[in-house]
């Protein structure tokens, strides 16, 4: 099967969160599995500063206001395998310091920037003579692949026959611009209507790609079935129950080639499920790296965007009351609202002995941090995924998550007769409060005491099965579903 994945950040060349290695990993695994996975993308600033071996193959020329702009194409490889990545080169758009913009405001030409993309992709397809199967489509910025397909390029029986699988990777973030920008993607002003474009009198691209595509799907059951309520749905609840049939949930994995606690070149001691021993030496390495004393007390770790969404101020408020209640360490690492950065910074002014907050993101830090800690908490608001409770089960650091989305999907919680039964693998509260996340960790501290349940515990979650393989063999049945729309149609 040849499938063209059009997103629009992918690791390692560019990267700002899950996203991308979710796009990172799909493609190599895909090829693994005996299949053509393409990548395209932007050539960001950041893709040319990681110096990737690249080579110009062409230039395409999309029209954007009515005005034609030319772009050069480069191919590269997506490491470690020989699969494809084509990277847009047009230094107007992309050659900026951040993906989408800067000092948390976003660049005030987006819209254009990413119907370039979404444009320009589909000028790739035809310049190089590619016939995907498949083209699979992650999030606003390049939801508008699908009625670009389907409506400027309904003649062209080649590129009209692929399915279209569009991933929602979180419904809060949707390319809602104001009605104008309908000259600035191309689209004839008959589709500015409540059924296609039209949002609250603006044009919202991520609406354009659910209505378009051939099959939707988000990143896990929970959050598909999350997003047609009012609660998740971000105002799109209606479309999305529109397309019920065509609304799937599947799980995103880990790429065991970065997140791997046999072989991970970040850690002080490699280990496995068979013998996790290797956890106490990272756990010192831990302490001495972030400056709190080396003591056989439990580590919390937090590795997270700073984000009201993630529940950091619900760990800034639960972190005194168990720091004073007993022997509790806590590592933090992340960046963003400032108001939270300096609620969590208070309490380790307070308490410098008991907790670390280390702001912007480390990639050796973060590794150390899961294999480090003995819980990983992830207490958010929403969750589509989450990468991170996945990683702690991966290296055998119990996740505590609030039961939502992903984190629903993929954690169960460990009453005493899902641990007799090899089904726990973590500890999960309902609430977004404090008291709910402090009861929540209180109940995993207490089974830390006891050693051999505690084992047992990292144990079961260590093995448990989190591989992009798993995913991907997912993504390969929406792929076939998505085909058979298309013959349908």
């Amino acid at each position: 099967m040849r499938i063209g994945i059009v997103a629009s950040e992918a690791a390692p060349f560019a990267k700002t969160g899950g996203l991308a290695d979710v796009t990172g990993a799909l493609p190599k695994t895909l090829f693994r599995l005996g299949h053509e996975p393409f990548l395209v993308m932007p050539l960001y600033r950041a893709v040319r500063e990681s110096n990737v071996p690249l080579r110009e193959v062409g230039r395409v020329r999309v029209p954007i206001r009515r005005v034609g702009v030319g772009a050069r194409v480069f191919e590269g490889r997506i490491p470690g395998t020989e699969a494809l990545a084509f990277f847009i080169g047009y230094d107007g758009y992309y050659d900026r310091p951040g993906l989408y913009g800067d000092n948390g405001a976003g660049y005030p030409d987006n819209c254009e920037r990413f119907a370039f993309l979404s444009r320009a992709a589909i000028e790739v397809f035809r310049l190089l003579d590619v016939k995907p199967d498949v083209v699979h489509l992650h999030d606003w910025q390049t939801a508008l692949v699908a009625p670009y397909l389907r409506i400027l390029y309904k003649d062209d029986s080649a590129l009209s026959s692929a399915g279209v699988v569009l991933t929602i990777h979180n419904m809060a973030y949707q390319g809602v611009f104001w009605h104008l920008d309908m000259e600035t993607i191309g689209i004839d002003w008959s589709y500015f209507t409540w059924k296609y474009f039209e949002y609250w009198g603006n044009i919202n691209l991520l609406k354009a790609g659910i209505v378009f595509a051939d099959v939707i799907n988000t990143v896990s059951p929970a959050y598909a079935r999350e997003i047609e309520t009012p609660a998740a749905g971000h105002g799109l609840e209606g479309a999305l129950r529109d397309r019920d049939d065509a609304l799937h949930g599947v799980v995103n994995g880990i790429d065991d080639a970065v997140w791997n606690p046999a072989a991970d070149p970040h850690l002080p001691k490699t280990y496995g499920p068979e013998d996790f021993s290797g956890k106490a030496a990272c756990k010192r390495a831990l302490q001495r790296q972030v400056g709190l004393p080396q003591r056989k007390a439990p580590v919390l770790g937090v590795v997270s965007r700073f984000a009201e969404q993630k529940g950091l101020d619900l760990v800034a408020a639960a972190l005194p009351r168990l720091f004073d209640r007993g022997p509790v360490q806590c590592v933090i690492l992340g960046d963003g609202d400032d108001g939270i950065a300096a609620m969590l910074r208070d309490v380790a002014a307070r308490y410098p002995a008991r907790l670390s907050v280390t702001d912007g993101y480390d990639e050796r830090l973060a590794h150390r941090i899961i294999a480090g800690a003995d819980m990983v908490l992830v207490p958010s608001r929403f969750e589509p995924c989450g990468l991170t409770q996945l990683y702690g089960l991966k290296y055998g650091t119990i996740p505590v998550v609030r039961r939502t989305g992903g984190l629903a999907d993929t954690v169960i919680d460990c009453t005493p007769a899902n641990l007799d039964a090899g089904k726990a693998t973590g500890f999960v509260f309902e609430n977004p409060t404090p008291d709910a996340l402090t009861r929540c960790i209180e109940r995993a501290l207490a089974l830390f005491r006891d050693r051999r349940s505690w084992e047992r515990l990292i144990q079961i979650a260590m093995t448990r099965d989190w591989s992009w393989e798993r995913s991907t063999r997912c993504y390969l049945s929406l792929y076939a579903e998505a085909m058979d729309a298309r013959k349908r149609a």
